[in-house]
Formats: C-alpha cells, sequence, structure tokens
C-alpha cells in the first residue's frame, strides 16, 4: 500500500502533528509512506520514523523541482492508494486529487469537500463558528478515522548526530553550559506576525535578571531573519552571561538541539515553543493574540501567561488598534517569579495556565 500525507505548512503545526503521523505509521506498519512538505519545514522531521520519503514542495520556490508541475509528477508516481490531507486548504486537496489517490481523507472546508472521498466536519458551535480545538486532536481525529491505533497525544522529536555536533560547537564558542551552568534559551520570532511578538527590551530585561540573580546561562536562539532582533536583545540585556546564536550556522537542527539540552524555554506563541515538549524541556509560552486551546499538547512541563485584554484574542497578525497591549502590558516583572520557579522545579503536576492583570 502506498499513502500519502500531505503535511501542514508551519513548523509548529508540524511538530503537533507528530502524533499522527506516528499513528499512521502504526496503522500502515507495511505500507510505504511518502510525507509532502514544504522545504523550510522538512528538517523539523530530521531522525524521525515515521516516513518512508518526503517531497519537497513550495509552489512559490525559485526552484523547478519544489514547484507544482515537478511535485504533481512525482506524487502520481507514488500512485498513492490513500491521502490525508492535514491542511484545510483547497490547493492540498487538488495535490491529492491529482496524484490520482483512490481515497482522500480531510476536513470539508475551504469548498473542497467534492475532491475527497473521506469528508469530516470540522468542529464548531451552535453558531456555526470553529470551535477552538487543540491541533493534536484536531489531526488525529483523521488518524482515529482510519482506524489507527492512538497509543499518546505526547509530541515527538529527534536530533541527528549532525544537529547535536553543530550544538556542541556552538555551545563551546559561546562558553555555555560550563561547570553544570543551566542554560535558559529564549524564543522571540514568529512567522504568524508582529502581533505575537514580546517587546525586545522586556526580553532583555528578563535576560539580564536571570543572568545576574540567577546565574543561568542566557541563549538568544534565532531564525535568518532574526539575527538583528537577537542581536538587540544581547546589547540591551548587557551582560556577558546573555548571548545569542545571530553569528553561528542557523538551522532548525540546530535550534532543536539548544532546546534539547536548555533548563527551560521562554518563548513566543511560535514554531520553535514546540520543540520543548518531545525533550521533556519546561516550557513558558507567552500568549497575546491568540487562543490557547488552539496549540495545547499537554505538556505537563509547561505554563502558558497571558494579560486578558477586551479586544483579545483577536488571532489577527498585527494588533488592529495599534496598541499591542496584550503582549505590552505583560511585564518582564510578570514573567520572572515564574520562570524562576520553572528552573527551581523541573516537575510540576501539570500544565498550567497563567492570568497577568497588570496593576
Amino acid at each position: 500500500m502506498n499513502l500519502l500525507v500531505v503535511c501542514p505548512n508551519l513548523i509548529g503545526d508540524t511538530v503537533m502533528a507528530t502524533p499522527t503521523f506516528r499513528a499512521l505509521r502504526a496503522g500502515f506498519p507495511e505500507a510505504r509512506i511518502v510525507a509532502v512538505v514544504r522545504p523550510q519545514v522538512s528538517p523539523v522531521l530530521d531522525g524521525g520514523p515515521w516516513f518512508d520519503e518526503r517531497i519537497l514542495y513550495d509552489r512559490k520556490s525559485d526552484k523547478p523541482e519544489f514547484q507544482t508541475k515537478a511535485v504533481v509528477a512525482r506524487v502520481c508516481d507514488e500512485a498513492p492508494d490513500l491521502a490525508v490531507l492535514l491542511p484545510n486548504s483547497f490547493r492540498s486537496a487538488l495535490l491529492a486529487w491529482r496524484s490520482g489517490a483512490k481515497r482522500r481523507v480531510g476536513y470539508a472546508r475551504g469548498g473542497r469537500g467534492l475532491i475527497l472521498t473521506d469528508r469530516l466536519a470540522p468542529p464548531r458551535d451552535q453558531a456555526g463558528r470553529y470551535l477552538p480545538t487543540p491541533i493534536v486532536e484536531y489531526y488525529l481525529k483523521l488518524a482515529r478515522h482510519l482506524n489507527c491505533p492512538v497509543a499518546s497525544l505526547r509530541t515527538e522529536l529527534y536530533t541527528t548526530p549532525i544537529d547535536e555536533a553543530a550544538a556542541d560547537l556552538a555551545w563551546s564558542q559561546l562558553g555555555l553550559g560550563h561547570e553544570g551552568q543551566p542554560v535558559v534559551c529564549l524564543n522571540t520570532g514568529g512567522a504568524f506576525g508582529p502581533a505575537k511578538s514580546w517587546p525586545s527590551e522586556y526580553f532583555a530585561t528578563l535576560a539580564r535578571r536571570l543572568a545576574e540573580e540567577r546565574g543561568v546561562g542566557v541563549l538568544v536562539l534565532c531564525g535568518p531573519s532574526e539575527r538583528d532582533p537577537a542581536r538587540t536583545i544581547v546589547a540591551q540585556a548587557d551582560h556577558p552571561s546573555v548571548i545569542s546564536l545571530a553569528d553561528q550556522e542557523l538551522s532548525i537542527g540546530l535550534s532543536k538541539a539548544c532546546v534539547r539540552r536548555s533548563s527551560l524555554l521562554i518563548t513566543t506563541d511560535s514554531g520553535p515553543r514546540h520543540f520543548a515538549p518531545p525533550f521533556d524541556v519546561p516550557v513558558l509560552s507567552l500568549f497575546g493574540p491568540t487562543e490557547i486551546a488552539w496549540t495545547r499538547t499537554n505538556h505537563p512541563l509547561s505554563t502558558h501567561i497571558f494579560h486578558p485584554v477586551p479586544c483579545g484574542p483577536c488571532q489577527k497578525p498585527i494588533c488592529p488598534l495599534g496598541h499591542h497591549r496584550c503582549m505590552r502590558d505583560l511585564t518582564p516583572e510578570s514573567v520572572y517569579p515564574i520562570a524562576l520557579r520553572m528552573i527551581r522545579s523541573r516537575h510540576p503536576s501539570r500544565t498550567e495556565t497563567v492570568t497577568w492583570q497588570a496593576g
């Protein structure tokens, strides 16, 4: 049997899809399972046991082999018997239809119901609005529909020897983790938009306090487009134990390996936030415009903190009112004691959600 899996488009969603990948592999142990995944997201899956092959797809790429014509030819060559569509887009369903897959399983959204053979209804409230549903469980419903065994909701990631060697080199060059010093990673970015961002001066204040008062090393993670903001945080913190990856050779694998060996990840609601749970690393997530319920992973070492505002959560990439209070009113003073507690105790009994009310 040949099984085609069209993967999510974002890093965080892809991590939250790993329980579904695991269930599909368990449900079809003898199948050839091929993933269709974006080139920039594919390294998230490195080291994992779920797929026999990956087809890289980005219709806007300047590389012909990643574009639609070439990818359609490749998925047709796979002659899939079954296609499982994790994205809700019409384009993903059209790709599955063009592949010749006899059975096409996905949610009936975006006007694509007629080209699916198995149409699942997305959760809605009585008014017909989409219900905030943890993405882990949303994706797993597709696997359950196919009678695949679901052993756990736990997300799963791996690092490769190349990833670990890159992290060894970076930590050696940056002087991290010497004599058992705890390292706190900061993840500041996000592809969603600036509304998720926490001010750089807030990150700098928090980093400086952790370094001065707790004696930890603080490592600012970054992607290629986030080098300058990472350097800004380090400059504003003005402490020798606050450093960044900005001058390293960056990769998703390096970020995974750095999070894996850290004592705590403090992060906005962006993709690398999801690197912590698979490695049992405590994670403190700062929420503003996005609904927490969508991205819950039931990680027992996680705390979510947010400042309630009348206009939120708006789910907008840019603050429509221009004040960005949901993140600006979430102060370093509110975050610091929670971070300190999480460094000291790695074993809370349950996931926490903390509401911070300024004043």
